[in-house]
């Protein structure tokens, strides 16, 4: 059969991105048999987290995200750090709650995909003109969501991959071609940068699809959930969490499905970590 390959990049800051990765290996391992995982990072792994990757390696050619407290220009070198010809690359803050054999059945008739539509919690599409995606909406830019997205290493996805590098190593030129505003943001996102990488390359059309309802993932954004108060909060002050002996993951009355990205750090609590680690005899 063949293997199923996930990747993720996490660099640990303030906050243990690389415990945040274990888990979100233990949840693959869980509910996808036939796969392989991949961590790309330049820091330590513990011993016990080492089980649930197959291959651990380092960011190539230093840390182009040393000063930044949003480790974002580091991303473009994950297509070259990858032992694999083809994998999915997925945020580390999510959880594959299902087997996604039929999600890579049908990647692998792309060269590249990613992601353009995102569900709710309660499963409703989020529209593309929502809150976090107005500088998409204002400026036509391709709805791209990098936080899940797959590549096979060939020439087409090299080029692609070769403007990543030149558009972070150089996004405020860049971004102010687009709308002069977004060279003021705090720090680049990988959203836009493959968003303008795609207009540059005249390619969207061969690397989403927006008429497929997978790949997707629930995006636990608050102002993403279709709520009809527009004020500041956390989900999780609003929502409970619930998750049983078989890793069934509910969100208030609601089963969730697919690709779970919860987006708030505290999520990943003690208790959910053994609630994995249990199912998985680790």
């Amino acid at each position: 059969m063949t293997t199923n390959n996930f990747t993720m990049l996490a660099q640990n800051s303030d906050f243990d991105y690389i415990r945040q990765a274990y888990l979100a290996a233990m949840s693959i391992k869980a509910t996808n048999q036939n796969s392989s995982t991949c961590l790309v990072t330049n820091d330590p792994v513990p011993t016990k987290y080492k089980q649930v990757f197959d291959h651990i390696v380092e960011i190539p050619w230093g840390d182009h995200a040393e000063k930044e407290d949003w480790k974002v220009s580091n991303r473009w070198k994950i297509y070259h750090a990858v032992p694999y010809t083809e994998t999915a690359v997925i945020d580390t803050d999510m959880l594959v709650l299902d087997d996604l054999s039929l999600w890579f059945d049908f990647l692998k008739t792309y060269d590249l995909f990613y992601t353009t539509n995102v569900i709710t919690y309660r499963g409703e599409t989020v529209p593309n003109d929502s809150y976090y995606r107005k500088n998409f909406y204002k400026n036509k830019l391709p709805n791209i969501y990098n936080g899940f997205h797959y590549f096979k290493k060939c020439e087409s996805t090299h080029e692609f991959n070769d403007w990543l590098e030149i558009i972070t190593n150089n996004w405020q030129q860049f971004y102010k071609q687009i709308d002069n505003q977004l060279k003021h943001l705090p720090h680049p996102s990988m959203d836009i940068t493959a968003a303008i990488a795609s207009i540059i390359m005249d390619n969207t059309h061969l690397i989403t699809n927006e008429k497929t309802k997978y790949p997707s993932f629930i995006h636990m954004k608050p102002r993403c959930q279709n709520w009809q108060d527009r004020f500041s909060y956390r989900w999780q002050d609003r929502l409970g969490v619930y998750v049983d002996d078989d890793l069934n993951l509910k969100i208030g009355n609601y089963k969730q499905s697919g690709v779970f990205h919860y987006t708030e750090k505290d999520f990943v609590t003690g208790k959910i970590i053994k609630k994995y680690e249990k199912y998985l005899g680790i």
